[in-house]
């Protein structure tokens, strides 16, 4: 097992990489505990969950909005629950994204930790602090910045994933090194095939090392006023794909990546062999590149995303395999630059 630590302004967060859920007892705070998962989840480990009252929400996308928060309050109140209690978000991203903001505004905020149970939540959607909704057709538009206690990623819990799901977390971990960690995307080259296989070594050490570099990024910026954009590479046009194609999460980045590096090149920071690299890598993890989507529809979910400022979005190339840059962008310039291609095929 590998901990973590983040320390944030409203408090810190310790991530137990190799963690078990049969463990979580040992971390919970004496406080009244209320278990928040859904409806897999529970079928899968609920004879595992520490003794407590149990909300199960369902799953999927289309359940992350306000009426589900507003659910889970209305349990919580019909439960007793006051501000000594602790709630404990058991499951994938989508779990803890409304566990996490339904505690913080609960009683203007209660104690909250996570098991996380899926590879994208382990080393995304479960760290840095960001809890929150989507409203109609935006993603993560209502949320807040508030950190968990504590992050338990159980690794075994991975076995049950379906090879998507897989691949959708691989995805968030080649971004990670793409940004920040040259000799960890050549790990992922040699290893892609023990990667997919959940390979018990090959897992933890990815996992850990996209734990230390998030961890790293949000403690030097919590509040996303600056480094913390970086861990947006990929996202501007994969927020715009996953809106309009609800292929997950992870294969919605992968496309915006293969968007990212392409522009990155244009723009002179990376060369076409460095962009055919990351391309194969991709491919190889069982994730798309393609971009055969309608460029206006993109265009069009991409001007609503919830990072623009004004007519401009702060856009995250590579100035190298390791190393990102944020530059502020107009959308003329986005536009062009997606009207050019999407209809090329990688």
């Amino acid at each position: 097992m590998k901990t973590l630590h983040i320390q944030g302004k409203w408090g810190d967060s310790a991530i137990h990489v190799g963690e078990h859920l049969a463990n979580v007892g040992a971390y919970l705070p004496d406080q009244p505990l209320v278990i928040i998962t859904d409806e897999n989840i529970k079928t899968l480990y609920g004879q595992s969950f520490p003794k407590g009252p149990v909300i199960t929400i369902g799953m999927g996308e289309q359940i992350k909005t306000l009426a589900t928060v507003e659910y889970i309050l209305t349990r919580l109140v019909d439960l007793g629950c006051d501000r000594s209690s602790f709630i404990l978000g058991i499951g994938g991203g989508i779990v803890c994204d409304i566990t996490g903001f339904a505690a913080s505004i609960f009683l203007r905020g209660v104690n909250f930790g996570f098991v996380s149970t899926s590879l994208l939540s382990q080393v995304d959607a479960s760290l840095g602090g960001k809890n929150g909704v989507n409203l109609s057709a935006y993603k993560n538009m209502v949320g807040v910045f508030n950190q968990p206690g504590f992050v338990i990623c159980d690794l075994e819990m991975l076995q049950t994933l379906p090879q998507d799901e897989i691949s959708n977390g691989l995805a968030e971990i080649v971004k990670h090194a793409l940004i920040a960690d040259a000799d960890m995307l050549a790990f992922m080259e040699k290893n892609q095939h023990k990667a997919l296989k959940l390979d018990s070594w090959t897992i933890l050490h990815l996992v850990s090392a996209s734990v230390a570099i998030k961890s790293r990024v949000v403690q030097q910026d919590e509040q996303e006023t600056g480094e913390r954009r970086k861990l947006n590479f990929g996202h501007t046009i994969g927020h715009a794909i996953e809106k309009i194609d609800p292929c997950g999460h992870g294969r919605a980045v992968s496309r915006g990546m293969a968007a990212a590096t392409v522009f990155s090149r244009q723009k002179g920071w990376i060369s076409s062999r460095e962009v055919d690299r990351i391309i194969a890598l991709l491919q190889g993890l069982n994730l798309p590149t393609d971009l055969h989507y309608d460029a206006h529809k993109i265009m069009d979910a991409a001007g609503r995303d919830k990072k623009k400022h004004g007519d401009f979005v702060h856009y995250v190339f590579l100035e190298a395999i390791g190393r990102a840059r944020v530059e502020t962008i107009s959308f003329d310039a986005l536009n062009r630059f997606i009207r050019s291609v999407f209809t090329t095929a990688f």
